[in-house]
């Protein structure tokens, strides 16, 4: 059981919509062998070490155990996702689904299992394997003895790593809500909403919690002395700095006292019900090592309570009982012990709902007090106290109180944390009855907690549990207020970069601040950030988290889908322009479905609009698998059929249609039929001749109107963007100023180098033709061939390099492939020149070029080879005059196996049953 390959999911993923780890393992001669085949001896080791496991189910709901023990297709791969599954559930960080898939390897399966953190999930996928193996084949050195001390190591790691209950409780919440969020650390800081409407939450500490609040709460002697102030109740409480002078104080108070740290939490260094100098100094002494300062105050007899307030607001109250057991006049406390502890509420420090209760040094002091050891047999219905703080840290239990408490404390509890200026705090009460006003009862505050823990509220000893999140995630974010920002996503083999600029130019000059991922780098407000091929998850992910933006548009490449998913859990618009042979082979994606069902992904993940390419029939299939609001198809035949009975029942679609003066693209939307903007008014179309960049044009629109851009706003910006290396570098970048035309392009796949070819037949220049022209090496042999074929009987002059990085090929292997295939399809040899590298080629077109001569220069090192054209001197200088081209459509029939279907959204294509 190998594991030959890991990868995480962070959102959507072609295996599920939900975060993933993917564990590629070898079952080697077990593949194909059930888990009945092993029976108990192998599930009964499984749930007596893992008891989670008892609790799992299938994909449809069922138990997985009556699976595993009957099913003969249920192998160890499928146990394996179950048990790491389970594991993370017992560590406090569960996952939500297990299940696997066949590998493309007979002896392979894909095991996959979601995971709230990415450590934890890892590391319980390894133990998982670790235990099975550990059961049914131990390996030298390891034994099934050993597998508690690494269980333990296992909780630990979690314990560190995992959200705890408050930290859940509020993103339960957030998830209730459809606000999104994310982890920002290995704690619990966690941003909720994106972009400009993200707030940030710490536990119960906000991005609205007022420092100066938290201060104020910290000091407990100003705290109450505000308090007091302002008539609300509070002991009478002194500062003091030393055992003697806490002594003097306690008397001069009156005995009973407390004393306490002056900044401490969780009860640490708290001692209560002190009645004697002796123990005063005592106390002194235990409060001063766990906080910078010491009070003493009057003891305020009554039950503790922890009263919640929340925007101003009382949400929940609970009476918090210490930490301790019930007799039964039978068993010991020991026995008690275990027996509260079995409970599985309970876990370490606040990785449950409740704390384990622990036989410690404050433990043993409080039995001894009462003549009781770890031995002694309470009697029937004795309550015996191992604490005297009901913190829930040290294993104190809490009832919930909120529907009884009395107006006059609820009021009391909200003055007091409006009066410390929280937003979210915890009021600790003292009163002998909470359902009597603190009038009557001389109940008092004994301490105000800014970041106050939820979790006695959320699942009570006793009591209904209060949705406390829910009243923090309303604070944060009003019902009607957003949370979200406008996602545009969209993905393609060949056009997307160009899109993408264009349409964050759109709705940058319609005043957003747009953030935007693309191949060469993230743009927030057209400023770059990172520079690098930033389509991933990682790269839609700075753009969600940045604080400034209102609009995001996420280019999404085939790449970071395959490697780890979306960083987005759903888009408002996706798009896919197109599906064309390119990367096949990488990744596991070998085949055009495949890499057509790995693209779709955007649009299977879109709610409000999938825009689509209806000229390519991979994107038109797509139509099926999305259900977004709207289907928008985009086409260059005004005579398409589908587009036009889809216009025809009134739903959206950009048409590129002629007209008297050339040819315009027009949007159609409920039946109506706008006209948007003639092509040649695109600068970076060319006048209309760049057939490939007025189909990203019509893409920038089609998505910029379904984000309710106005048409004025889309004009603006299409009229503006042009494709000069400033706004758009590396694609069709155009230069005139030495006498010869120059074009730049990263086009590095077939229909890349076509759309090219075609641009450069359209322009029709006046003198020689003169290409540099390369294929990345990691590309099959096919593909280069392609391209050379491609540009092969288009141009006079051929200059064949290869990219910096040969990608695994020798450094002339790919030109020498291009000159090869050049030369089969009737280019003369002579006509053909190889350099060894990309600066060199683009230096020899240079100096060959002269007056009315084209240049088109396919490059990887962009500002490199840009920098050598426009510094290049040239021998001559005259202007080209490019006469116009002509535009031809292509007509649409319904493809084999096919049929056209209506419904509610329109109407699209769907396989024959």
């Amino acid at each position: 059981m190998q594991i030959v390959k890991t990868s995480v999911y962070v959102g959507p993923n072609t295996w599920a919509r939900d975060p993933l780890i993917r564990l590629t393992v070898d079952l080697h001669r077990r593949a194909g062998k059930p888990v009945s085949d092993w029976g108990e001896a192998l599930i009964g080791p499984l749930l007596a070490h893992v008891p989670a496991l008892a609790r799992a189910v299938t994909e449809d709901g069922a138990p997985f155990l009556d699976r595993a023990r009957t099913a003969p297709d249920c192998g160890l791969g499928e146990l394996m996702a179950q048990v790491a599954l389970a594991l993370e559930d017992q560590a406090g960080a569960p996952g939500n689904r297990a299940f696997t898939r066949p590998a493309k390897h007979p002896d392979e399966v894909e095991v996959l299992f979601g995971y709230e953190s990415e450590q934890i999930g890892l590391r319980a996928g390894d133990l998982a394997r670790d235990l099975i193996l550990d059961i049914i084949a131990p390996e030298d050195g390891s034994s099934l003895e050993d597998f508690p001390e690494k269980l333990d190591d296992f909780l630990y790691f979690a314990e560190r790593r995992s959200l705890g209950p408050t930290a859940r409780e509020l993103v339960r919440a957030a998830e209730a809500r459809d606000i999104p969020w994310v982890r920002l650390n290995d704690a619990s800081l966690i941003q909720v909403g994106q972009g400009k409407y993200q707030k940030r939450i710490e536990a119960a500490l906000t991005s609205q919690t007022s420092h100066i609040a938290v201060e104020i709460a910290s000091d407990k002697e100003l705290c109450a002395r505000l308090l007091s102030d302002l008539g609300l109740p509070v002991p009478v409480q002194r500062y003091v700095r030393d055992p003697q002078e806490a002594a003097e104080e306690a008397e001069d108070i009156g005995f009973p006292v407390v004393i306490k740290p002056v900044d401490g939490n969780h009860g640490r260094g708290v001692t209560v019900n002190i009645t004697t100098p002796e123990a005063a100094e005592e106390a002194f002494l235990i409060a001063e090592q766990e906080g910078s300062g010491v009070v003493v105050e009057s003891m305020i007899p009554g039950d503790d309570h922890r009263l919640l307030v929340v925007n101003g607001v009382l949400v929940a109250a609970a009476k918090r009982m210490p930490g301790h057991v019930v007799g039964d006049g039978k068993r010991t406390v020991l026995d008690l012990v275990e027996e509260v502890n079995a409970d599985p509420r309970r876990g370490k420090g606040h990785e449950n709902m409740l704390t384990r209760l622990e036989l410690d040094a404050v433990a043993d002091k409080l039995l001894s007090e009462k003549g009781y050891d770890h031995a002694t047999v309470p009697a029937a219905g004795e309550v015996v106290y191992l604490r005297k703080t009901a913190n829930l840290s040290t294993g104190g239990t809490a009832i919930d109180v909120t529907d009884v408490i009395h107006p006059d404390n609820r009021l009391m509890a909200e003055r007091a944390i409006r009066a410390v200026g929280l937003d979210i705090g915890g009021v600790d009460f003292l009163t002998t009855d909470i359902t009597k006003s603190y009038r009557e009862t001389g109940g008092a505050i004994c301490e105000i907690n800014a970041g106050p823990g939820m979790r006695m509220h959320i699942s009570p000893s006793e009591g209904q549990g209060r949705d406390v999140g829910g009243a923090v995630m309303d604070m944060l974010f009003p019902p009607g207020s957003p949370s979200r920002i406008p996602i545009a996503a969209l993905t393609g083999t060949n056009g997307k970069t160009t899109t993408a600029r264009m349409l964050a130019h759109v709705l940058k000059m319609a005043g957003f601040t747009v953030g935007q991922t693309s191949t060469d780098a993230v743009y927030v407000d057209g400023n770059v950030t990172v520079k690098g091929d930033m389509t991933g998850p990682a790269s839609a992910s700075m753009v969600l988290r940045d604080p400034t933006v209102d609009m995001a548009v996420l280019e999404t490449a085939r790449g970071g889908i395959v490697r780890a998913g979306l960083g987005y859990r759903f888009c408002d618009v996706g798009a896919v322009l197109n599906v064309t042979s390119d990367h096949l082979g990488l990744g596991g994606v070998d085949t055009l479905d495949e890499l057509a069902e790995v693209k779709r992904l955007v649009v299977e993940v879109a709610k409000d609009c999938a825009v689509l390419n209806a000229d390519d029939i991979q994107t038109l299939r797509m139509a099926e698998h999305t259900t977004a609001t709207h289907i928008c198809y985009v086409t260059k035949n005004p005579d398409h059929a589908l587009v036009r009975e889809h216009i025809r029942l009134g739903k959206r679609a950009v048409v590129l249609e002629a007209g008297l003066n050339g040819q315009q693209i027009v949007i159609y939307d409920h039946g109506n039929q706008i006209p948007l903007i003639w092509t040649h008014l695109i600068p970076a179309t060319l006048e209309g001749k760049a057939l490939h960049n007025v189909e990203n044009a019509m893409f920038a629109a089609a998505m910029a109107h379904a984000l309710g851009l106005s048409l004025d706003q889309i004009r603006t910006g299409l009229r503006t963007f042009d494709n000069s290396f400033f706004q758009s570098p590396g694609r069709m970048n155009v230069y005139d100023e030495h006498g010869f035309r120059v074009i730049l392009d990263y086009g590095h796949n077939e229909a890349a180098v076509g759309a090219m070819v075609d641009l450069v037949e359209r322009l029709q220049p006046m003198g020689r033709r003169i290409t540099c022209v390369t294929c990345p090496g990691d590309r099959r042999d096919e593909d280069v061939k392609a391209v050379a074929r491609k540009v092969a009987g288009h141009f006079d002059q051929y200059i064949c390099h290869s990219d910096d990085n040969p990608r695994g090929r020798t450094p002339t292997e790919v030109p020498e492939m291009i000159r090869d295939e050049l030369i089969a399809h009737g280019v003369p040899p002579e006509a053909i020149l190889i350099e060894p590298s990309e600066e060199k080629s683009v230096e020899a077109a240079l100096d060959m070029a002269r007056p009315n001569d084209l240049v088109l220069i396919f490059c990887d090192g962009i500002t490199r080879c840009w920098k050598k054209i426009i510094y290049h001197k040239p021998k001559e200088a005259a202007r080209p005059v490019p006469p116009e081209a002509r535009v031809t459509a292509a007509g649409f029939a319904v493809p084999e196996g096919y049929a056209l279907v209506s419904d509610d959204r329109g109407v699209r294509i769907q396989r024959r049953e």
